[in-house]
């Protein structure tokens, strides 16, 4: 499995099923990382808590690989947030680089959609339950 793929899966599974199994896997120990929205800097446990808190809520639709690499991987997806009705969806690119085959940084950047991005397409959301 690629990494882009490895990465999506493990996420996927955290906010559908509070399961971290594989997320456990593909993180690094000493991993960190700068939360925007809290603005502070962040570990995995952190990371786990915030899933664990808004992953009932939240979908990751289709993904995008950008770019990967041993040392990197730049990933795009949409997401659905049924926290609101109607639902927001966005935009999500998360930048992630590796130390020793494991993740030891990630950033991620969230763009609210003005539409539902899967409207016109050839996928929907239930694909991604």
């Amino acid at each position: 499995m690629m990494k882009a793929e490895e990465y999506e899966k493990a996420w996927r599974i955290a906010f559908k099923d509070n399961d971290f199994t594989l997320v456990d896997k593909i993180y690094h120990p000493k991993y960190s990382a700068f939360d925007y929205r809290a603005g502070l800097e962040v570990n995995l446990e952190s990371d786990k808590v915030i899933v664990s808190t808004y992953g009932e809520f939240t979908r990751s639709g289709p993904f995008k690989k950008i770019f990967e690499n041993d040392e990197f991987l730049c990933i795009e997806r949409y997401l659905r947030s049924t926290f609101t009705n109607p639902p927001t969806y966005y935009s999500s690119f998360s930048a992630v680089t590796y130390k020793d085959g494991k993740i030891i940084t990630q950033e991620s950047i969230n763009e609210e959609l003005l539409k539902d991005p899967s409207e016109g397409q050839d996928w929907n959301w239930e694909d991604y339950e």
